[in-house]
């Protein structure tokens, strides 16, 4: 049994996440235009100088976005929920299969706003999404990738008991410096062990 199973609340139209400083919500058509303004709508946002940076963001047109976004959201498709604070998106987690017959998943995150930044806040929101997918998906581990520039995201997977599964070295190449790519994860059984309720 996991313990602190993140407490799911439902409506008529969502599924909430509650953590004790955020939220994980579903995304809706409403959210769009918000989540979008993140993403694009500043032109080099300081949020993707940590987020894979040796990848160009490639700009989409809101109406592009939102139509794109929107089938996602009705078909069921999306795997992607909105970190919430005070009411507010400030960020995103999702996830991915890596090879859905392995059940390898790995799991992502983006904070947004640099002002959330350093406040916990991210490792609250995977721990809970982790939680969920551990709950909800016949997992026997979960995990993600990040880089050697990113040290914030490397100690947010050490604070949740996570392993560096692998280091690929100068296999990113950034503002001409060679970076490697840090692969971290965790095993269910792991998992339970680490956040388990003392009964």
């Amino acid at each position: 049994m996991i313990g602190r199973r993140a407490t799911i609340i439902k409506t008529d139209i969502q599924r909430i996440l509650e953590g004790k400083n955020i939220q994980l919500k579903l995304l809706e058509e409403s959210d769009l235009t918000t989540l979008w303004q993140h993403i694009y709508g500043v032109k080099n946002p300081e949020w993707k100088e940590w987020d894979a940076p040796y990848f160009h963001l490639e700009h989409k047109e809101l109406d592009t976005y939102k139509l794109e976004m929107a089938s996602l959201i009705s078909n069921g498709l999306l795997n992607r929920r909105a970190i919430m604070i005070d009411g507010q998106i400030i960020g995103t987690v999702s996830y991915y299969w890596e090879h859905k017959p392995s059940n390898w998943l790995e799991v992502g995150i983006v904070i947004y706003d640099p002002g959330y930044w350093s406040g916990g806040y991210g490792t609250e929101a995977i721990k809970l999404w982790i939680d969920h997918l551990f709950a909800e998906l016949p997992l026997q581990r979960i995990g993600y990738t990040t880089w050697s520039g990113n040290q914030r995201m490397i100690k947010v997977g050490e604070k949740l008991g996570m392993q560096m599964e692998a280091r690929i070295r100068k296999a990113r190449f950034y503002n001409g410096e060679y970076y490697d790519s840090i692969k971290m994860g965790i095993l269910r059984e792991e998992w339970e062990k680490l956040h388990c309720n003392k009964q």
